[in-house]
C-alpha cells in the first residue's frame, strides 16, 4: 500500500482507515490506523509481548472520564494490527491510561486507572495479569489504597529488581473540583513482585506529572514530565537506579500540558515524541479537560499559585533528539502535523483535531515504533527505519 496524503486527514477519510493495514513511503516509514469499534481513542501505549509481537493498548469510547471508557489491545503481524480487543468494561467507570509491563518471570501485566466521570481525584489504579503472554488477562484487582494517583508510563526496573510505576496525584483542592492545578509526581514501588506497593514522593513536583524514566547512562538516569502550566517539558535526574529524583526543571523543550514520552536509544542517545508548543505560544484555552461532561462552572478550582492550562493546540507530533542525557534536545523531526484544536474532546463531530499522547518504542534491530492520538478519533502508528 501507498502512504497516507502529507497533510490533516478528515474525519471520514480517518474512519476509512482505521482497518489496522500497513502503508510503505519509499523513505521506509510505514503508517497504519489501528482498528477500533469505538469513537473515541486515546492514550496509546506500545510493548512487546514476550513472544516479540509489538502490542499497543489504549483507551477508547465515547468520551474521556464517561463509563463507556475501557481499555483495548491491539497486536501487529506481518500484514497490520488486529482487531481491538476489551480488556476492561465496568460501567460505572472510566478505565484510562493503559500501560503493558513484562514481568522478569514472563507475567504479562496490565496496569490502567479507573475513575468516576471526570474526577481523577478519586482515581483507583487496577491491575490485571495475563500468564499466556497477553493473550487473556485475569481478573482486576486494585493495587495499593492509592487514591487520585494516576498512572501513564511504563514501569521500569530497579537497581535491586524493585518495579518502578511512575504516577502522579490528582489533588482535591480545597474548594471546587480538580482541575489539575495541584498536582505532584510520585514514584510507585514494589518490591514483592507487585503485591505491595510505596509512594515515594519526588520532591518540589508541583505540576510536574506523567514522570518518564529512562534507563539510565553513566550511572545517571534521568526522568521527564508533561508541565501542567503550559510551560517547559520538565527534567529530573536519579543516581539510585529511579528509587529517589531530584527536584524537575524546566528543559528547552516547550510543553503544552500534554504527555511526552522518551527513550534511550542503543547508540545512547535519548529520543522523545512530543508537541513542542507553550502557552505562550496560543491563547487557546478551556476550562477543564471534562468541562464538556461536568459542566464549566463545576470544574473551576480554587487554589493559590499558578494554574493549570488546557486546551493549547496539542500539534506538531515532533521526535525530539538529546546527546547530553535529555539537558537539551537540538534536533528535532516533524512526524505529523495539524491544527491540532484541543479546545473538545468530541470526536463524534470531528472537532478535535489533536496529535498526542505518543509512545515511543525501540525494535532490537534498530526499527523506532511510534503511536499516538489523532484527533481523539483513532491511534495512529508509524515505524521508521534505521539508523536515524
Amino acid at each position: 500500500m501507498s502512504a497516507f496524503p502529507e497533510r490533516e486527514l478528515s474525519t471520514a477519510e480517518v474512519e476509512a482507515a482505521m482497518d489496522g493495514r500497513l502503508h510503505h513511503a519509499p523513505s521506509g516509514r510505514a503508517d497504519a490506523f489501528l482498528p477500533s469499534p469505538m469513537v473515541q481513542n486515546h492514550a496509546a501505549n506500545l510493548h512487546f509481548l514476550p513472544d516479540g509481537r509489538l502490542a499497543c493498548v489504549w483507551f477508547g469510547g465515547t468520551m474521556e472520564g464517561m463509563g463507556d471508557i475501557s481499555v483495548f489491545m491491539s497486536t501487529l503481524g506481518p500484514d497490520g494490527w488486529t482487531a481491538a480487543r476489551r480488556l476492561s468494561d465496568d460501567p460505572a467507570r472510566s478505565e484510562q491510561n493503559p500501560v503493558l509491563f513484562t514481568a522478569p518471570g514472563g507475567a504479562v501485566w496490565l496496569f490502567h486507572t479507573s475513575q468516576p466521570g471526570g474526577r481523577q481525584d478519586e482515581c483507583e489504579i487496577v491491575a490485571r495479569v495475563s500468564r499466556d503472554g497477553g493473550d487473556s488477562f485475569g481478573p482486576a484487582r486494585r493495587i495499593g489504597d492509592f487514591r487520585g494517583v494516576f498512572v501513564r508510563q511504563p514501569v521500569q526496573l530497579g537497581p535491586a529488581g524493585e518495579w518502578l510505576l511512575p504516577g502522579f496525584r490528582c489533588i482535591t483542592p480545597s474548594a471546587g473540583r480538580w482541575t489539575g492545578d495541584i498536582d505532584s509526581a510520585v514514584m510507585l514501588v514494589s518490591r514483592d513482585h507487585g503485591q505491595t506497593w510505596q509512594a515515594v514522593e519526588v520532591p518540589d513536583s508541583l505540576g510536574a506529572v506523567h514522570m518518564n524514566p529512562v534507563a539510565p547512562k553513566e550511572g545517571v538516569m534521568p526522568a521527564f514530565y508533561r508541565d501542567r502550566y503550559a510551560r517547559w517539558v520538565r527534567r529530573s535526574l536519579s543516581t539510585d537506579g529511579g528509587l529517589t529524583w531530584s527536584a524537575p526543571q524546566p528543559t528547552d523543550l516547550p510543553n503544552n500540558n500534554s504527555s511526552v514520552q522518551a527513550i534511550r536509544l542503543a547508540d545512547g542517545r535519548i529520543a522523545m515524541v512530543l508537541n513542542p508548543i507553550s502557552a505562550a505560544q496560543s491563547d487557546a484555552r478551556r476550562a477543564s479537560l471534562y468541562d464538556e461532561i461536568e459542566g464549566e462552572a463545576e470544574v473551576r478550582a480554587v487554589t493559590e499559585g499558578p494554574k493549570a492550562i488546557w486546551g493549547v493546540p496539542r500539534a506538531p507530533m515532533v521526535l525530539a533528539l538529546s546527546e547530553d542525557n535529555g539537558a537539551t534536545f537540538p534536533i528535532l523531526v516533524k512526524i505529523d502535523d495539524g491544527s491540532g484544536h484541543a479546545l473538545s474532546n468530541n470526536s463524534a463531530a470531528g472537532v478535535n483535531r489533536e496529535l498526542s499522547y505518543p509512545s515511543i518504542l525501540p525494535g532490537a534491530d534498530g526499527v523506532l515504533h511510534i503511536a499516538y492520538t489523532y484527533h481523539r478519533r483513532a491511534i495512529r502508528y508509524v515505524r521508521f527505519g534505521a539508523p536515524l
